[in-house]
């Protein structure tokens, strides 16, 4: 009977185990907590990093720069971080296919020392070109972990507790942001004469990362369906479920082995050919587009500049930051905490929901705080809304579709697209953002509002609920919507009444054995 062939739920959940958890912090630790820290650490020493410039074109040159060209210059080493994390989200495919999920985190950790070293000494070396430079490839690693640690992270995780590991690395996003924040302080690393050791810290937790993280076995999925090694695959399941049912999971790995044994890892250009796969691939650009596009990095960039505007003192604008960092890592762990109860889509449609509103209310108090003098907290309040929204949800759910809504075949090719759309959109908005907001004013807010509010509806509209579904179950979801049931699944039951995957590269439907 086909209820015999259809394995129990219960048999695939998993315990949380410290080896899960270790790894989980480990690799988010020296990775995700990065890419927080680089898209903070330039907001507080701004004025200082402009100044050098300036310094060192007037040694070099005799002239400094005007106003824009500064604008320009700094809003380039902003930018660029982006560029570079573009670049790595480009390597992602190769590098996991040829080295492994853990195997690039740990080779990757050499641009951390390399751009640190850069950033470091640019100011000793009164040379500018190191901080962009740092800048750039300090991107490009957190290109590539970016979307590598939610990969990992979700494949080696049993299926009920995919959204909680996955969610880990959006948690240490929000720490990094907060440390940068607290060690940009005036009191700490916030001096003219301090900021070059603020850029180049980068290197401690990622020390600790290379130190520790080889001792970790690699991706169960990737030693079992790509380079089909059964005992690295059994001891790497012992080891991250020492006390777990592994032949249950070991059986639906093979099943999933055995749905792709006819598929190579897919190009990018084959992801975007492959009708079987039609409506995730336009999911995840969706969802990263509009992640980035949300007004959450204008928030992170120029923190203090909205700040500003909106009539904060100077002297207290640091310490408002640094609060709003707080409600940064509050929102992702209760995001973290809550994502297994309540599920992917609640998270997504009311955190871009509710940033949409904050949108339209920093518009709103903009417009009115000469005329109304509490504006001005008004519209602190939204930009710790926009902030807590985001990080609630849209900050790592994005990456964690990505990671389910993917076969072991298509997923590297997937990461690669969504990354290099998360960084091409954090580019646009970090170099656009100061010119958008001279020319617009106030009004640019209502941009990401109309952006969130569009995502928020294709989240309710379009996407699945993925809570506690296996790779092949979420690739079953999607099979009517990229109508492939009709033409190439549905068959007339055999007298033996098995069922089997369809072999649409493994994204079929429930099947019947004996169909041709």
């Amino acid at each position: 009977m086909a209820e015999e062939l259809l394995v129990n739920d219960a048999k695939y959940m998993g315990h949380l185990t410290k080896s899960l958890l270790a790894v989980a912090f480990l690799a988010s630790f020296g990775s995700s907590m990065l890419y927080g820290y680089n898209l903070a650490v330039v907001n507080s020493p701004a004025e200082y990093i402009k100044d050098f410039y300036n310094q060192t074109m007037l040694e070099r040159y005799g002239w400094s720069l005007d106003e824009g060209a500064l604008i320009l210059m700094y809003s380039l080493t902003v930018s660029i971080f982006a560029i570079g994390g573009m670049v790595g989200a480009l390597l992602v495919g190769t590098l996991v296919t040829k080295y492994g999920r853990k195997g690039t985190l740990v080779r990757s950790t050499v641009l951390v020392f390399l751009a640190g070293a850069l950033m470091g000494f640019s100011k000793a070396c009164r040379f500018p070109v190191m901080v962009i430079v740092g800048r750039f490839i300090t991107g490009i690693h957190s290109g590539i972990s970016l979307s590598v640690v939610p990969m990992y992270l979700g494949e080696i995780a049993p299926k009920n507790l995919r959204g909680f590991l996955g969610l880990v690395p959006s948690i240490h996003i929000c720490v990094g942001v907060f440390i940068a924040q607290i060690l940009g302080l005036h009191e700490l690393l916030g001096k003219k004469e301090d900021w070059p050791l603020l850029l180049s810290l980068v290197v401690v937790p990622t020390f600790f990362q290379l130190m520790l993280l080889p001792w970790f076995p690699e991706s169960p999925r990737y030693l079992l369906i790509e380079k089909r090694n059964v005992h690295a695959t059994i001891a790497a399941l012992k080891w991250f479920r020492p006390k777990g049912n592994i032949q249950a999971e070991l059986e639906e790995m093979q099943e999933e082995q055995r749905s792709l044994s006819s598929t190579h890892t897919v190009s990018v250009l084959g992801l975007f050919m492959d009708r079987c796969v039609r409506w995730q691939v336009v999911t995840i650009v969706v969802v990263n587009i509009g992640m980035q596009l949300s007004g959450i990095d204008a928030i992170w960039f120029y923190t203090n500049d909205i700040f500003e505007n909106a009539g904060i003192p100077g002297p207290q604008i640091q310490y408002t930051t640094v609060g709003t960092g707080a409600i940064e890592v509050i929102s992702g762990m209760l995001g973290c905490f809550t994502i297994e109860r309540l599920g992917r889509r609640p998270l997504m449609i009311g955190g871009f929901t509710f940033m949409g509103l904050c949108c339209a209310g920093i518009t709103i108090s903009l417009l009115l705080q000469t005329q109304v003098s509490f504006m001005r907290y008004v519209s602190v309040a939204c930009v710790v809304g926009i902030i807590a929204g985001f990080c609630i949800g849209p900050a790592g759910v994005p990456f964690l579709m990505t990671a389910e809504l993917f076969k072991q075949s298509h997923r590297p090719a997937a990461y690669t697209v969504a990354g290099c759309l998360n960084w091409l959109s954090n580019f646009t908005v970090g170099f656009v953002f100061p010119f958008l907001q001279m020319a617009s004013g106030s009004y640019c807010y209502l941009i990401f509002c109309a952006i969130c509010m569009l995502v928020s509806a294709y989240t309710l509209f379009i996407i699945p609920e993925t809570k506690n579904k296996t790779f092949m179950e979420i690739s079953q979801m999607f099979a009517a919507r990229n109508d492939i049931i009709d033409d190439e699944s549905i068959g007339f039951a055999p007298a033996d009444g098995h069922i089997r995957m369809s072999k649409m590269n493994g994204y079929g439907t429930l099947g019947l054995h004996g169909e041709r």
